[in-house]
């Protein structure tokens, strides 16, 4: 997701233009008669008709050299796809809506603003869930609104359960909100948010009860092992928030499974992603962006 708070870009400020004198008839202003041009020696006509000339020819330089630069920032600000001859294959990204950040209640700030040094989320949690792409369809049970704690750990292996329940209500969570869809391609995605009474609480329940690294910690029950994921760019992160990254390596089951947890103030994102035969890492990362965007 480095735009202003509200998701709009601020009004340049207003430049002010020549002065212009109005000209009033009726109050018997009017403009001067021009005066007669003087006669000027044929010399100096003639040398005046070079300096023209001279004129023109720079001008018109100044002209083609302003059109050669205007096309090339106009290309270079342009999406591959949108300049005739540069378009390149789809490399599997998913369409996903034009994403807004929701209206915050009056007088409450953005998280990792020095306004908000608690970091809190103001926002419904609900409104900051990524919303599905095109083409997908709606997991009937994750439908972007609440879910309880329960929905929520049966992502987890069974034997985890128990103990990740007690972690859940020691670190106070207040609110589980998930959404859930399945592209035409079969690859299930699905997302829940949980935002915490605090900074302190969502980070320690993610780096003590969740994840250790160099895994994704307590395993999922679809992916018994995980492994970091190597293609993950650490750099698309936003500013301020954290993204940990994961793949199911080879053997794995009838799916392979991706997941992430992306942390961003009092709020932890849990992102998973399988497919049968393996999931693709282009979605899935665009997956983690996005949503770690919305968080940001």
């Amino acid at each position: 997701m480095a735009a202003a708070e509200d998701g709009s870009a601020p009004a340049p400020e207003g430049v002010a233009g020549p002065a212009v004198v109005a000209v009033d008839a009726a109050a018997g202003v009017v403009p001067p008669m021009p005066l007669q041009p003087p006669v000027v020696p044929r010399a100096a006509r003639s040398s005046r008709r070079v300096l023209r000339a001279v004129g023109r020819w720079a001008a018109a330089v100044i002209v083609f050299g302003g059109l050669g630069t205007g096309a090339a920032f106009g290309i270079g600000g342009m999406e591959r796809t949108d300049v005739p001859g540069l378009a390149t294959r789809d490399d599997g990204r998913w369409e996903y809506p034009r994403l807004a950040l929701p209206a915050l209640p009056a007088g409450a700030p953005r998280p990792f603003t020095e306004a908000n040094e608690a970091e809190i989320h103001y926002a419904d949690v609900r409104e900051l869930l990524l919303p599905a792409p095109a083409g997908a369809t709606a997991d009937k049970k994750l439908t972007g609104g609440w879910v309880d704690v329960e929905r929520y750990l049966s992502e987890y292996a069974p034997e985890e359960r128990a103990a990740l329940r007690i972690s859940l209500r020691d670190y106070a969570v207040r609110h589980i909100a998930a959404r859930g869809w399945t592209m035409p391609d079969g690859t299930a995605s699905r997302v829940y948010l949980l935002r915490f009474q605090s900074v302190a609480f969502a980070l320690t329940y993610e780096s003590e009860e969740i994840g250790d690294g160099l895994t994704a910690g307590i395993p999922l029950a679809a992916a018994p092992s995980t492994e970091l994921d190597e293609g993950w760019a650490k750099g698309d992160v936003v500013p301020n928030t954290l993204s940990k990254v994961y793949t199911e390596p080879k053997p794995y089951g009838p799916t392979q499974v991706r997941q992430a947890y992306v942390l961003a103030g009092d709020t932890l994102a849990l992102i998973v992603q399988e497919k049968k035969g393996g999931a693709a890492a282009v979605p899935f990362h665009q997956t983690v962006m996005l949503q770690n965007q919305l968080l940001g």
